[in-house]
């Protein structure tokens, strides 16, 4: 029992050292973050479209950094990203960049409310049918 002990407790403290990480991410995780790319394809198409929408997402920002659903790391990743819309190049590559950081920072988006019920359904059948090319987006 007691060598048994010890082995767990040596194997526990090999992985704490460890120099990197595991990552943990499944087919579900990518297919997730798949949907999530898609419909930030098409929030990005209709942001630039419609700048009156633009105070509803700084609105929900600070609603957001007030209540702390939301870090400052990541209000000002999202603030400055809103703040340099006019830029429609660098807002696109910038929201729809394949990152670690953007693809978790995507899963709690402060776009809220922009894509009707509607628009959110197209913009995942046109993905799931294929119609959509966002393969150059993912590598």
């Amino acid at each position: 029992m007691y060598a048994q002990n010890r082995r767990d407790k040596s194997a526990r403290n090999h992985r704490q050292k460890r120099s990197y990480r595991l990552q943990k991410s499944g087919v579900k995780d990518e297919f997730i973050d798949r949907q999530i790319l898609v419909l930030h394809a098409a929030i990005v198409d209709k942001l630039l479209k419609h700048p009156e929408l633009h105070a509803h997402v700084f609105s929900t920002l600070e609603q957001r950094l007030a209540s702390g659903k939301l870090r400052y790391g990541g209000y000002m990743t999202w603030y400055s990203l809103m703040d340099n819309i006019e830029n429609e190049t660098l807002f696109r590559n910038a929201v729809l960049e394949n990152t670690p950081r953007m693809r978790k920072l995507r899963r709690s988006t402060p776009f809220v409310g922009i894509l009707t019920e509607e628009e959110r359904s197209s913009a995942l059948n046109t993905a799931a049918c294929g119609e959509a090319d966002i393969s150059h987006l993912l590598y």
